[in-house]
């Protein structure tokens, strides 16, 4: 009975103990305790006003919530830079009145990391997503808000993916 009551307890402490820490976002241990998003420049050749800071603080948002990292203005130890250089609406598909079927919001973004701990690990990398809508469609308001919101879900999880989660 002992015995048994050992084997359960030697289990348990190696299945807690022996895998090491996990986190379900996929961020590896850090040595950086803060980080600063620092306000991403709007150089599209089409400006949208707002779209600069709205993409900031969604980049912000999405490391605040997925991490413990604590966001600071300056000095951080972590440090995101970089500017919005696409904003285009494009046809993606034709009907036979030589109209557009459908459209294309596309949004690129380019990135720089510094890491005060970690200088092998600093890089600069562009991302980009699209959101597509009916070709009879205006990007207004509340399509526009929601071409904006889709779009930024994936760049900061791409950012996010590529410079914490290493995937």
């Amino acid at each position: 009975m002992k015995s048994i009551k050992l084997i359960i307890i030697a289990s348990f402490s190696l299945l807690i103990f022996g895998c090491g820490p996990y986190s379900f976002t996929g961020v590896q241990d850090l040595k950086a305790d803060t980080f600063q998003v620092n306000y991403f420049q709007n150089t599209a050749n089409l400006i949208e006003p707002g779209l600069d800071r709205d993409f900031t603080l969604a980049l912000q948002d999405l490391i605040v919530n997925q991490t413990n990292l604590i966001l600071t203005n300056t000095n951080g130890d972590l440090v995101y830079e970089g500017e919005i250089v696409e904003y285009r609406i494009s046809p993606t598909t034709a009907q036979a009145n030589s109209t557009a079927a459908q459209n294309r919001l596309t949004i690129g973004v380019n990135v720089r990391l510094f890491d005060k701990y970690n200088p092998d690990e600093e890089f600069e990398q562009r991302f980009s997503f699209f959101f597509d809508f009916s070709g009879n469609a205006q990007l207004i308001g509340a399509q526009k808000d929601a071409a904006h919101e889709e779009i930024f879900e994936r760049l900061t999880q791409d950012i996010f993916n590529a410079t914490l989660a290493k995937w």
